[in-house]
């Protein structure tokens, strides 16, 4: 009988433990809502696919300049005027949609 309740008492304490405590996974930093993160790697992703061939993975320029600074120097709609018709030796980037185009300049703009 001993054994049985401790084996019983002893299941019921892993399947407790297993199921809670983990922490609150929806929680934010920020406080704010959770689309923040969602935006920023949607946005890191558009660039990937995007612009990082010039640009470098990390902002820090390859053909194109760097844009680890880039938010102190445009902010968000010259930064999607900047992408929509080109400038310099960039040429318009066609290819990426005007909802891709804000989520990216918007990320762009945070970057000082």
């Amino acid at each position: 009988m001993k054994k049985w309740l401790m084996a019983v008492l002893f299941g019921a304490v892993l399947v407790l433990g297993a199921c809670g405590g983990g922490g609150d996974d929806n929680a934010t930093d920020e406080g704010g809502d959770d689309t923040g993160g969602e935006t920023a790697s949607a946005a890191e992703e558009i660039y990937e696919n995007n612009c990082s061939a010039c640009h470098g993975a990390d902002l820090e320029g390859n053909n194109g300049p760097d844009l680890t600074d880039v938010g102190s120097k445009y902010d968000a709609d010259e930064i999607a005027d900047i992408i929509q018709e080109g400038t310099g030796g960039m040429p318009a980037q066609s290819q990426v949609s005007d909802e891709d185009t804000e989520t990216l300049s918007d990320w762009l703009a945070e970057k000082k």
